[in-house]
């Protein structure tokens, strides 16, 4: 009885010892301040984690969207309705997804729709990316199976292109190797970098005085006719 009362004893100091030492920690305001930055850490480290696990979920329903996608290529369809830049397009094969880029056969230079709405009995509603001057009901059309895509990469450094990726400056053809859809998801979180970097304009008082930051927005003020264009 005497040996379970000592064992008693210590097992109390042993507690009372630990719960001594973990007040004194936080009493020392150094070992606060590291015990918060821990947690923060923990805090960030879980949100990092979840993030992980979503993107996982994520990638897999893009995948499934590229299926599909690609299920549909090469489906034709037929103009039923024209209304200005909308137009109605009705299919006797697979429904094209949302997003899908369509071309008008035989039309010069080449009209891309985007299909914007599935409207029932196998019929998309699209936006035109051209005039519709001249597109009457019945002319085929034909599904690409991707959404439009345009060139990226250092090929595309001083050209200008239009909204589906064919050049309008008159200097040939863009030889880029890489195109990417101009509809994409976000980047996960645990991709995104949150430095803060200073976007170099070349223009001495604009990165001395009134530096940009990378990735934000650059307002120019004056009035009219004040000449402003020279830092565009």
């Amino acid at each position: 009885m005497q040996g379970i009362r000592c064992a008693c004893r210590r097992a109390g100091s042993v507690a009372q010892l630990i719960l001594g030492k973990q007040r004194n920690t936080f009493a020392n305001p150094r070992w606060s301040r590291l015990a918060y930055q821990q947690t923060a850490n923990f805090h960030i480290v879980g949100k990092r984690n979840a993030a992980a696990q979503a993107a996982p979920q994520k990638s897999t329903e893009t995948k499934q969207t590229q299926t599909g996608q690609q299920a549909a290529k090469g489906a034709k369809g037929r103009v039923v309705s024209v209304i200005g830049a909308v137009v109605d397009v009705q299919f006797d094969e697979q429904l094209p997804p949302i997003l899908n880029a369509l071309q008008v056969d035989g039309r010069q230079p080449k009209l891309i729709l985007e299909v914007a709405q599935h409207l029932g009995d196998n019929t998309v509603r699209t936006i035109a990316m051209d005039g519709t001057e001249g597109l009457v009901r019945g002319q085929p059309v034909t599904d690409i199976g991707t959404p439009i895509k345009i060139p990226v990469g250092s090929a595309t450094l001083g050209r200008i292109i239009n909204v589906i990726g064919d050049p309008i400056d008159e200097r040939g053809p863009v030889n880029a190797e890489d195109f990417a859809p101009i509809h994409a998801d976000a980047p996960p979180f645990t991709d995104m970098n949150v430095e803060q970097q200073i976007l170099e304009t070349g223009i001495k008082v604009v990165d001395l005085l009134a530096p940009y930051a990378k990735g934000g927005k650059i307002g120019l003020f004056g009035g009219a006719g004040v000449v402003l264009f020279w830092l565009i």
